[in-house]
């Protein structure tokens, strides 16, 4: 795809990475600070220099229905199209610095990945939609060698770029951080329709999608909002969808609000089992985070932290009564 396009008249560019659609004279850089209208095409600032990269468990991710019990090599950037701030990467997140001391190459971070025995590349930590351009090179390379790609996003696309994404991405994990309009627009500087637009845009286009929910007391846990968010999944989505309910903890600027109580994931937890929602994680507490045949009740997977002490699933399928359970397992 193009990554931007030319507004006649006006001599600006216009991004098409995410639903900002920022409009570029000569020289300027979009809202996410690391893409820039330089002479007259998109540039983006970060390519090549990631400024966060690990080797992680997939259930970090948290991805819990694709390939457990492998590893993602996983890299960030600087740069975000939002401004959340409970933010807990925000140190790159909110930084708009490039250090250009640090190139490693679409090639070379495939070859990271193999040698270090990841079945994944993860693009995460940051908002991945900005650096889409260097994601997408890596993603095609690693395809090609049999690796699986991982988007960690806000869920901000364009619906451009996820049309793009299904030649190469296998999995996204989304964030769905509220279902106030006016919050996503006022306190996180995005947008709920925009995000509701990229759940769909992904399902419809055959990536795995699991959805993230930061559970904040007071912001976005009312028993109303719960239950309109675990029945669009169910609906829109799918009831096969995984939902990770997780708990937030003090940061960035949210200091002085309190770690999310158990109980309080547990009563959002009942919420989407009510909706009918088949896979609903709890993350950030610790209490086992197990997946269960939705037809027959038997343990598949039994998950302690990041670590898979047991994985009875057979090709994809419930060992007892042979349902197919959705994800990527292979």
């Amino acid at each position: 795809m193009n990554y931007y396009k030319n507004i006649p008249n006006k001599e600006k560019i216009m991004c098409l990475l995410c639903q900002h659609y920022c409009q570029m004279k000569e020289g300027q850089v979009g809202i996410c600070g690391v893409n820039k209208n330089e002479n007259g095409e998109l540039k983006t600032l970060v390519y090549g220099h990631p400024s966060a990269l690990n080797v992680d468990p997939v259930e970090k991710k948290p991805l819990y229905h694709l390939l457990p019990s492998t590893t993602a090599l996983s890299l960030g950037t600087v740069g975000c199209n939002f401004q959340c701030p409970f933010c807990q990467n925000w140190q790159i997140s909110q930084e708009r610095k490039v250090d250009e001391s640090v190139y490693i190459s679409p090639e070379r971070m495939v070859e990271l990945a193999i040698e270090n025995g990841s079945d994944s590349i993860a693009y995460t930590y940051n908002e991945p939609t900005i650096f889409y351009p260097y994601a997408k090179d890596i993603g095609v390379i690693a395809k090609a060698k049999g690796l699986k790609n991982i988007f960690v996003t806000n869920g901000f696309e364009s619906p451009e770029v996820v049309k793009d994404m299904a030649s190469w991405l296998d999995a996204a994990n989304v964030d769905l951080k509220s279902w106030d309009d006016a919050y996503y627009k006022k306190i996180l500087k995005g947008g709920l329709e925009a995000v509701k637009e990229t759940l769909r845009g992904m399902v419809k286009e055959g990536i795995w999608v699991e959805v993230t929910t930061l559970l904040i007391e007071g912001e976005n846990d009312s028993d109303a909002d719960l239950k309109a968010m675990a029945s669009f999944i169910a609906d829109e989505l799918g009831k096969h969808v995984p939902w990770h309910l997780s708990a937030f903890h003090p940061d960035y600027k949210m200091q002085d609000h309190e770690y999310t109580k158990l109980q309080t994931l547990e009563r959002a937890q009942k919420i989407a089992k009510e909706a009918g929602l088949e896979y609903v994680y709890l993350g950030n507490v610790p209490v086992h985070g197990d997946t269960y045949c939705p037809d027959c009740g038997t343990l598949l997977i039994d998950r302690t932290g990041y670590s898979i002490t047991k994985n009875l699933l057979v090709d994809g399928h419930c060992p007892k009564c042979n349902r197919e359970i959705e994800g990527v397992w292979k």
